[in-house]
């Protein structure tokens, strides 16, 4: 039982390594959005495109990297995109126009866009049914941790050296995770399906929406879709929102940094309650926290209010993600996990490439900060009912 719970720490800490530095990157891009702002006198327009590039990328990279994973493995798929968001976000730092950075965040995307997926399904498949949502929750817990790094190098990096250093901090250290990865067994779930004859990727892609799956598959795609939309729309937005809202740079920095605290207890407790109450549970009570926070966020006026709404929102967002990823494995069987998994989360990122555009331009036109939250908060709501009427409970049952 001890090497079984080693065992277990050792896959969490080795795909949470990956996972933490992915987050770094999504997570400091919010505050590079600000900076080049003010360095390459960005539109709104141009500013909202960063982000979205960066989520066309996660929609190509989920969807190939997700057929892929069905076909070569977990393992490989999982060192290959580190790898790709690894040199590209690298390179990225080297840029000095504009079109050259969205190349690389598009790839960067990609590399991002389809590691989540594959490292969830690969921790699906490796820890016992009554401990998987925790486990696969406390893996998302480590995006936090990224999130808090990155807000740590913005602070303190780029107002003194620039976002370019901030950018190479992020990289170098994703190549000891890759290191880590290479001795990293596959998933055996994977290992004893290939001992038969794997189906075509058309025939997986079918399977996903044939009828004993088709209600599962539109349930994962709305709800992929309003967690991702309003997360990327929010989110992405923070640090410049605080600008708008009158505060500095600086300062607004220092209050996302002050937020994104809150996203650790958010995961702590929804790992807790997942094994306990059900993944429906989770999903609809901290979606609707979400949408909640996210209604008095829009419309706070006084510090404390904007500080409060905001980690409440990181809070009840990041706890629902959790959910999210240990859910969304477990509506397949082995044969078409990673397909499934990766499909939904692809469409979701439609959803994160219009997220931020809507927000550039609905600040483009002046539109009030109150409009723009009131529809994320739509969004979220959307996603609850989905889980509610088409959802189906899958704690601690067996994978198939």
């Amino acid at each position: 039982m001890k090497t079984k719970q080693l065992s277990e720490r050792q896959l969490l800490g080795i795909a949470g390594l990956g996972w933490l530095f992915d987050a770094m990157d999504v997570g400091i891009l919010s505050f590079i959005i600000a900076a080049l702002h003010a360095e390459w006198g960005l539109s709104p327009t141009e500013m909202s495109w960063i982000g979205s590039v960066n989520s066309i990328g996660m929609a190509v990279g989920a969807l190939v990297f997700g057929l892929l994973a069905d076909r070569i493995g977990r393992k490989t798929v999982f060192i290959v995109t580190l790898v790709l968001f690894s040199v590209a976000s690298g390179l990225s730092a080297l840029t000095t126009t504009l079109a050259a950075f969205l190349v690389f965040r598009f790839l960067i995307g990609m590399g991002l866009g389809g590691e989540l997926p594959v490292a969830s399904t690969l921790v699906s498949e490796t820890v016992a049914p009554e401990k998987r949502g925790k486990v696969v929750v406390l893996l998302e817990s480590f995006w936090a941790f990224g999130w808090l790094l990155a807000a740590l190098i913005s602070y303190f990096v780029i107002p003194a050296y620039g976002w370019q250093l901030a950018l190479i901090l992020t990289a170098i250290p994703a190549f000891y995770a890759i290191y880590l990865r290479i001795k990293l067994p596959d998933s055996p779930q994977f290992v004893e399906a290939t001992k038969e004859k794997k189906p075509s990727i058309a025939d997986n892609v079918r399977s996903v929406w044939s009828k004993p799956y088709r209600q599962s598959t539109i349930m994962l795609w709305v709800l992929w879709f309003c967690v991702v939309f309003s997360y990327y729309g929010m989110f992405l937005w923070l640090p410049s929102v605080m600008v708008i809202k009158g505060f500095s740079l600086i300062k607004s920095f220092e209050y996302v940094l002050i937020m994104t605290l809150a996203q650790l207890p958010g995961y702590y407790t929804a790992a807790w309650f997942i094994e306990r109450m059900g993944r429906k549970f989770v999903l609809v009570t901290y979606l609707l926290g979400t949408a909640a926070s996210a209604y008095i966020f829009g419309n706070a006026e006084s510090l404390w209010l904007l500080l409060t709404a905001g980690m409440l929102l990181s809070f009840f967002n990041l706890g629902a993600w959790g959910a999210l990823y240990a859910y969304t494995p477990e509506q397949y069987p082995t044969s078409i996990r990673g397909t499934g998994a990766g499909m939904a989360a692809s469409f979701g990122r439609i959803g994160g490439i219009l997220g931020p555009l809507l927000v550039g331009y609905m600040s483009t036109q002046g539109t009030s900060l109150t409009v723009t939250f009131s529809i994320f908060c739509a969004a979220i709501l959307i996603g609850v009912i989905s889980v509610v009427f088409l959802g189906k409970e899958t704690k601690q049952k067996q994978l198939a």
